[in-house]
């Protein structure tokens, strides 16, 4: 059994916002035309972290089983959010503190109801 918790962390308006500013300082540094593919870089460097601040939504899917000995516990918890103009489901790995140490796996849709629909149903 799942918990379910809309969260809100981040409106899709103010992720469209941030990518927004962040190509235009990379175009002010580096150029008109650098800024966008500069951004993607950074999104891809960092998908982890820009898809955990990036959540709408998310849903506990259960414990991660690692194998490294670590002594802390992982949990493994599913979100949908809205990045870079495209609705996403993604499965984090994350700790007690909240802080995401990886991601499983992530899939766009075209729309949050989808995206939404396979956050709900993602094991």
């Amino acid at each position: 059994m799942g918990m379910y918790q809309s969260i809100g962390t981040a409106s899709a308006n103010a992720v469209d916002r941030l990518m927004a500013a962040l190509v235009s300082g990379l175009e002010l540094e580096f150029g008109r035309g650098a800024g966008e593919a500069l951004a993607h870089r950074f999104l891809e460097a960092e998908e982890a972290d820009f898809c955990w601040d990036a959540r709408i939504e998310e849903r506990w899917i259960g414990a991660y089983e690692r194998t490294d000995g670590e002594e802390f516990e992982l949990d493994r918890i599913a979100i949908c959010g809205r990045l870079d103009g495209k609705w996403f489901c993604a499965t984090m790995i994350v700790d007690g503190d909240g802080q995401a140490h990886g991601m499983v796996g992530c899939r766009q849709f075209t729309s949050r109801v989808r995206a939404r629909d396979a956050m709900l149903h993602a094991h």
